[in-house]
C-alpha cells in the first residue's frame, strides 16, 4: 500500500513524525507537509504565488503552502505515482465537533478526498500530549483495515484519540460529530510599540457532547472515528426553502 502522509503543523511536528514511522512499518509512505504550522488553514489554496517544495529527506517533503496546497500538488503531478491512500496528522490537539470547519488537518484529508482517495484525518485529544503512538496505533490499525476490506472513496475519517498510554485506551467506537459553545471571547493586548492587537479566543468547551458524539468517545478514553461527507447541502431544508421561495413579494 502507498500512503501520502501530510499535516497541518509542519513537517518537523512531532505527530507526523511519528504517525510516519508507524506507517512506513505497514506501507510505502511519502510525507509532503508544509514547511511550518499552518493550523486553523482550512481548505485554502495557494493561488496568487507559486509553491516551492524541498526534499528534506529521502521520502520527506516540505512545501511552504497549506496542509490543502500540500496534497493538492503531491496528487496533480509531483509525485509521479498515485497513492491508495492519504493520511493526514497526527494533529496536536482536537478536532472535535465544529474544529473540522477550520482543521487543517482535515483540510489535507478532504483534498485528498476532493482527488478520488479514501483518507484519513488523525488528531491527538489532550493538554500535555504524550501518547502520540497511542493515536499512531490506531491510524495504523485503521490503514490495516483498510487493505483488507476498501473504504469508499467519498467518505473522510476524522479520528480523535485520548492522549492516554495505548493499554488505557478502552477501543475505539464509530462517532457522529457534536458541537461546541460558542467561542471564548477575544484577548486585548498590546505590542511592544503601545498598539493595540487581539489575539483570538479559545474554543469554547462540548455544547452537544451525547453519548454518540466524538466528544463523549473522548471523554469515555475512547478513540473517535467520525465518517465526513464534503456535500454541506442541508437536504432536509430544500422543500421548505422552496416554499419560501415561492411567497409573492
Amino acid at each position: 500500500m502507498k500512503i501520502l502522509v501530510s499535516n497541518d503543523d509542519g513537517y518537523l511536528a512531532r505527530g507526523i513524525i511519528v504517525l510516519s514511522e508507524a506507517l512506513a512499518k505497514v506501507a510505502d509512505v511519502v510525507v509532503v507537509a508544509p514547511d511550518r504550522n499552518r493550523s486553523a488553514a482550512s481548505n485554502s489554496l495557494t493561488l496568487s504565488t507559486p509553491l516551492r517544495i524541498s526534499e528534506v529527506s529521502p521520502g520527506r517533503y516540505s512545501v511552504d503552502g497549506t496542509p490543502s496546497d500540500c496534497v493538492h500538488v503531491a496528487l496533480t503531478g509531483f509525485l509521479d505515482y498515485e497513492p491508495d491512500l492519504v493520511v493526514s496528522g497526527i494533529n496536536h490537539g482536537a478536532n472535535l465537533g465544529d474544529d473540522v470547519i477550520y482543521s487543517g488537518t482535515v483540510a489535507a484529508a478532504m483534498e485528498g478526498r476532493f482527488l478520488g482517495l479514501p483518507t484519513i484525518a488523525v488528531s491527538l485529544v489532550g493538554r500535555k500530549l504524550q501518547h502520540f503512538e497511542t493515536a499512531a496505533a490506531v491510524a495504523v490499525d485503521l490503514v490495516q483495515k483498510i487493505e483488507r476490506s476498501s473504504l469508499a472513496s467519498d467518505v473522510v475519517m476524522n479520528v480523535n484519540v485520548p492522549d492516554v498510554p495505548l493499554a488505557d485506551l478502552k477501543g475505539v467506537r464509530a462517532t457522529r460529530l457534536g458541537f461546541r459553545h460558542k467561542a471564548e471571547h477575544i484577548v486585548k493586548d498590546k505590542d511592544p510599540y503601545g498598539r493595540p492587537i487581539y489575539w483570538v479566543g479559545p474554543a469554547g468547551e462540548g455544547q452537544d457532547a451525547g453519548i454518540d458524539t466524538d466528544f463523549f468517545a473522548i471523554e469515555e478514553k475512547f478513540a473517535s472515528v467520525t465518517p465526513l461527507m464534503v456535500d454541506l447541502t442541508r437536504h432536509a431544508a430544500i422543500p421548505d426553502l422552496a416554499k419560501w421561495l415561492a411567497l409573492g413579494l
